[in-house]
């Protein structure tokens, strides 16, 4: 999955300038970016992302200068350096191609950049198709062409305003997954206890169901109440949620999926729920806790990537 989030903020934010887009479109070996990995250009020198964690920038930041200024969109291969210590190359001894076009209709037209974000804020990934040989981005999958899916940003939706989730609210802000806490219980869900952080009261299947959950999207249950987290459950399975899980013991996972069970979910939707939640790694205490159930939301995200 490819973290290209801020790269479409800062092209909506920069509307109207001259751009130019580089995109990694084919990695081999040890690549440092990922395919599909974007860094923007604007025509004062700014950029925003990276496509190689700073190896090859700088002789990227010039064909995006000449693309800017005129040059047909073109493709770079970067590999290994040798001999010339200043020569732009990969030192972790991969190699990647990397695509400089231009930010306009006959490049990588700029309302694509809003389509993106239209279709991230109601939890859809869109894919975009490239002609290599024009540099012409359109949307839709075709055949021949450089594909490219831009997920939704990866999201953490905490059911309990608990002890636990105080623990993993920061690590999930440390990963780059954005964290919600939903909780109709106002005393336990104040922004003293998450400070900074996305706090919803209402009752977490409406909460949930609001989000339009998808691959991007983890929903973890924490309180312990079943009238909260068996709504919440039931609404993440039934929408195409990236890692459900359930906090508690073996025996109380058992009862929760007799419940869920009554109420007409298939063993195959039961199966999508990592209960007790996270990985076994023997944890004592909300922090320990809040470390497994994040280690098994990445395991569950990556598994699907």
């Amino acid at each position: 999955m490819n973290d290209n989030g801020a790269v479409i903020r800062k092209a909506i934010e920069w509307r109207g300038a001259p751009m130019a887009l580089a995109t990694v479109i084919s990695t081999w070996g040890s690549a440092p970016r990922p395919r599909g990995s974007h860094m923007l250009v604007h025509q004062d020198g700014r950029l925003e992302g990276s496509i190689s964690g700073g190896c090859v920038e700088a002789d990227v930041l010039e064909r995006a200068a000449a693309v800017i200024a005129g040059r047909p969109a073109h493709i770079q291969t970067y590999g290994v350096a040798d001999g010339d210590a200043w020569e732009a190359g990969l030192p972790c001894g991969g190699e990647i191609a990397v695509l400089v076009q231009a930010v306009a209709e006959a490049g990588f037209a700029p309302a694509l950049f809003d389509r993106i974000a239209a279709e991230s804020a109601q939890g859809r990934a869109l894919t975009l198709a490239t002609d290599l040989s024009s540099g012409e981005t359109r949307e839709g999958v075709r055949d021949g062409v450089f594909l490219n899916r831009y997920d939704p940003p990866r999201r953490l939706l905490i059911v309990g305003a608990v002890q636990i989730a105080q623990s993993l609210v920061p690590l999930a802000q440390a990963i780059g997954v954005r964290p919600v806490v939903i909780d109709p219980r106002g005393r336990f869900l104040t922004a003293e206890r998450f400070p900074g952080v996305e706090l919803d009261d209402r009752w977490p299947d409406e909460a949930i169901t609001a989000r339009h959950p998808g691959e991007s999207t983890a929903v973890v249950t924490l309180s312990h109440d079943i009238k909260i987290d068996d709504p919440a459950l039931a609404a993440a399975l039934r929408a195409p949620t990236g890692y459900v899980a359930a906090l508690g013991s073996r025996r109380s996972q058992a009862a929760r999926l007799d419940r869920l069970r009554a109420m007409g979910f298939s063993a195959q939707a039961l199966a999508r729920i990592d209960g007790p939640a996270g990985l076994d790694i023997g944890a004592i205490g909300p922090a320990e806790i809040a470390l497994s159930i994040t280690a098994g939301m990445v395991a569950g995200f990556n598994a699907k990537g």
